[in-house]
C-alpha cells in the first residue's frame, strides 16, 4: 500500500488512530493476567435458543446473537457483524476465552446472509471458522478493513472487499460507509495495528452505526459531522476492567453513553458483553448496571439506548 494513497494515518508499515496512543507492551499484557482479579462468570444452563421471525424484513430488525454478533435485517437484506459461533475467542480450540453461552440462533437457523461486516482482526471479532462456515452456505460479500483480505483469501473466502477509512461501497443500492474507530489490531505478538480497524455506516431506509470495538475519542463528533444524526447504533458497553489496561481501545458504559450523545443517535443498542468469560475482568451484570446508571446520570432514558435479551429481535420503525 502507497502510504499516500491510504486516507487512515499509515506509515506505510503501520496503522494509527485519529488520536494515537501507546501501544501496550507483552510484559503489560502479562502482568494485567498475572495480577487481575477477573469474575468468575458461571456458564448459561437450560439456555433458550432463538428463531429469526422473518427470513426477510423491509423494516429494521436487530438480533444481538453474541458478543458483537447481531443479525441485522432491512430492505429484505441481511447483515451479520463480527460473525463469532466458535466455543472459544482464540487462535486454538483448546485455549483463551470460552463461551458461556451459545449464539442465542443456532447457525442452522440463521436466514440467508447476504453481507458481513467485520470491524477488525481480533480473535473475538474475525472468526475464521465461523466465517468459513457462512461462505460454504450463504457467499455473502464480506467487507474488511485495508490488509485483511488476505487472510480470508489464504482461507478460501474471496468474495471480499477491502475499505479504508470514509471509503463507501454500495450493497444492492444501500450506501455502506467504514469509518474510524479507536481501537487496534493483532492477531499475534508481531503484527500490531498492521490492518485496519474501524465501524460501519449503513444508509438504508434506516442509518446504522455499527461500533464495533472502541476506545472514546473526538472521531465520534466528527462522524457525526459528516454523516448527521443516526437512527440506532450498536455500541459496545462490555470487555473495559481494569481501566489502566484497557481504556485506551474499549469504552466503558458511562463512555457508550457519550457516544450514543456525540453521534445524534435516536437508539443505542448494546453489544461487546455477557459472551466470553475471562475476556475481561469486570463482572458479568456489571456491563448492564453500568449502563443503566449512566443513563441516569446522564438523564438519557434506558428505553432508547438498551442492553438488549440475547436471541429477542428489536425493530425500529
Amino acid at each position: 500500500m502507497n502510504p499516500k494513497e491510504v486516507k487512515a494515518p499509515f506509515d506505510g508499515r503501520k496503522f494509527n488512530n485519529i488520536e494515537p496512543f501507546r501501544d501496550k507492551s507483552f510484559l503489560s499484557l502479562l502482568k494485567w493476567r498475572f495480577t487481575s482479579k477477573r469474575a468468575n462468570w458461571k456458564t448459561v444452563k437450560n439456555q433458550k435458543f432463538f428463531k429469526p421471525s422473518s427470513q426477510r424484513s423491509k423494516d429494521l430488525k436487530l438480533t444481538l446473537i453474541g458478543h458483537s454478533t447481531v443479525l441485522i435485517q432491512i430492505d429484505n437484506i441481511n447483515i451479520l457483524t463480527d460473525p463469532h459461533f466458535s466455543q472459544r475467542s482464540s487462535p486454538v480450540s483448546w485455549a483463551g476465552p470460552k463461551r458461556i453461552i451459545q449464539p442465542s440462533i443456532k447457525f442452522n437457523d440463521l436466514p440467508p446472509i447476504d453481507l458481513v461486516l467485520i470491524s477488525h482482526n481480533h480473535y473475538d471479532h474475525l472468526d475464521i471458522p465461523t466465517l468459513k462456515l457462512l461462505n460454504t452456505k450463504f457467499s455473502p460479500k464480506v467487507l474488511v478493513g485495508l490488509g485483511n483480505k488476505e487472510l480470508l483469501k489464504s482461507n478460501g473466502i474471496t468474495n471480499v472487499v477491502e475499505m479504508d477509512w470514509w471509503d463507501k461501497f454500495l450493497f444492492n443500492d444501500i450506501p455502506i460507509s467504514f469509518t474510524p474507530t479507536q481501537h487496534w489490531s493483532a492477531r499475534g505478538l508481531f503484527d500490531k495495528r498492521k490492518t485496519l480497524w474501524g465501524g460501519f455506516l449503513i444508509e438504508a431506509t434506516k442509518k446504522i452505526f455499527f461500533a464495533g470495538d472502541t476506545g472514546y475519542g473526538k472521531v465520534f463528533k466528527q462522524i457525526n459531522q459528516k454523516y448527521g444524526a443516526i437512527d440506532v447504533g450498536l455500541i459496545p458497553i462490555g470487555a473495559y476492567e481494569p481501566r489502566w489496561f484497557m481504556k485506551d481501545a474499549h469504552i466503558n458504559p458511562e463512555e457508550a453513553v457519550k457516544i450514543f450523545l456525540d453521534l445524534k443517535l435516536k437508539y443505542g443498542f448494546g453489544i461487546h458483553f455477557g459472551t466470553f468469560k475471562d475476556l475481561t475482568d469486570e463482572p458479568l451484570d456489571k456491563p448492564i448496571n453500568d449502563l443503566n446508571q449512566a443513563l441516569l446520570n446522564s438523564k438519557a432514558s434506558n428505553k432508547d439506548f438498551i442492553a438488549p435479551i440475547f436471541g429477542k429481535t428489536y425493530e425500529y420503525k
